[in-house]
């Protein structure tokens, strides 16, 4: 494994930098910290559930010279988030570059028949807990974007369907929109301190998550999509990542409070 000051001499777009990827094992998440390492940032990957994915991630990025590590922290539990947030600091350093991806979906269920636990629970995983650990980073942040590193970044990963509202989503529309506000708000409010907020907003992505989706809600397979897809094909986490990439590049140095969507212009028929 290298040091921080070896990282910097290898190069690339993120040199020097520390991200903490939340539900970074699998799909989207995967695809951002392997992308944020290979242009140069040393990776915290978390993970709720499977530490072998997890491992796997870290081994890909540690074969590549990088530096990486995982850590075992539902967002949702402000305990577990208070152990990550000190692990890394301690084994990685202090994270400049935070990706909220970690999330899971509604039940399906429309508004007249969610309980109201459904909508606590959506909430705590998608709003209160990224809050929650962005307020705990924010600190060490800012102390980055006054130092050599120049610049912090906040990115988190939402959903068009913010904006196209699907019937039996209300739970995860709700939360997504909830902290698609919050990070706006932030842009404005840490923007003096030199750290930048952003929104990525994703349609359907060629994921775990998105086949079990496709087949619940049509019945057949996500590939069978493809053919009225944008660009005759189904959006991939790689699409993801290198929009996060851009966010958190000097190319996108005068952007902040903004929202990306990636679904190729939109679907030509809705999924739900």
């Amino acid at each position: 494994m290298i040091g921080p000051a070896a990282e910097r001499d290898r190069g690339g777009a993120l040199a020097g930098r520390i991200a903490v990827v939340t539900g970074g094992s699998r799909g989207v998440g995967r695809a951002v910290a392997l992308r944020l390492a290979r242009d140069g940032a040393a990776v915290a990957v978390n993970y709720r559930r499977d530490s072998g994915a997890a491992d796997e991630v870290v081994a890909l990025i540690r074969e590549s010279g990088g530096r990486a590590e995982s850590y075992l922290a539902a967002i949702g539990d402000d305990d577990a988030v208070a152990d990550m947030v000190a692990g890394i600091a301690r084994d990685l350093g202090p994270v400049d570059l935070v990706v909220s991806n970690a999330g899971s979906a509604s039940k399906g269920a429309i508004v007249e028949n969610t309980s109201q636990a459904d909508f606590a629970a959506l909430m705590r995983v998608h709003a209160f807990g990224p809050i929650g650990l962005i307020q705990a980073l924010l600190p060490g942040m800012r102390k980055a974007a006054a130092g050599p590193i120049g610049r912090g970044d906040i990115v988190m990963i939402s959903s068009n369907s913010t904006t196209t509202t699907p019937a039996g989503a209300a739970p995860y529309t709700m939360a997504k929109a909830a902290m698609e506000t919050c990070v706006r708000t932030l842009a404005r409010e840490e923007r003096p301190h030199g750290i930048h907020a952003n929104i990525v907003a994703p349609g359907l992505v060629a994921t775990e998550m998105g086949k079990r989706l496709v087949s619940a809600a049509r019945g057949t397979d996500l590939a069978d999509l493809a053919v009225t897809s944008p660009f005759g094909r189904v959006c991939t986490p790689g699409d993801v990542a290198g929009t996060v990439a851009f966010l958190v590049s000097g190319d996108a140095g005068y952007l902040t409070g903004q929202r990306l969507t990636v679904d190729g212009g939109g679907p030509d028929a809705e999924l739900f």
